[in-house]
């Protein structure tokens, strides 16, 4: 083998390496399919999955008669809950969760259970008024000893 052949083949190596380290470095997108679960007489839900929709996730609704099991098969306290729970990424959204909020747990992708609005809280997704009302709330990190603490807040006075 010559030197040119020798200088080829380093160089080649060297890109194909440059190339698939890129690759291998890349951040790999957060998922954005949200399976949500709902009852069939809850309206707010809807608006909720429809915030969710514009924020970019493709969501898939089933209409069940009971959420508990869901969200006891999740590891989610019924202190927490509320009228709607979602899955993502190996994470509970329960309640009216912010998408922004939703994006960030993708990202950060802490050990935790995943968040909770608690309640129906007046001007968080889904539960917006035609006055334009909004009460102040907090996205809970529920973690996995069903401790939570306060992930994100919302509506707060100026």
């Amino acid at each position: 083998m010559n030197a040119i052949s020798m200088s080829r083949r380093l160089v080649l190596a060297a890109i194909a390496t440059v190339a698939t380290t890129g690759v291998a470095c890349a951040k790999t997108p957060p998922p954005r399919d949200l399976t949500v679960y709902k009852t069939p007489t809850c309206p707010c839900c809807d608006g909720w999955v429809a915030h969710m929709r514009e924020a970019g996730f493709t969501t898939a609704v089933t209409v069940v008669d009971d959420l508990q099991p869901i969200r006891q098969r999740a590891g989610l306290p019924d202190a927490l809950a509320s009228c709607h729970t979602g899955m993502i990424g190996g994470y509970v959204v329960e309640g009216h969760v912010p998408a922004a909020d939703v994006i960030h747990i993708l990202d950060q992708r802490p050990s935790a259970v995943g968040l909770t609005v608690p309640g129906m809280p007046l001007g968080s997704p889904g539960m917006e008024t035609p006055q334009g009302r909004r009460q102040p709330y907090d996205t809970l990190l529920v973690l996995r000893s069903g401790e939570t603490r306060v992930f994100a807040r919302h509506n707060q006075p100026a």
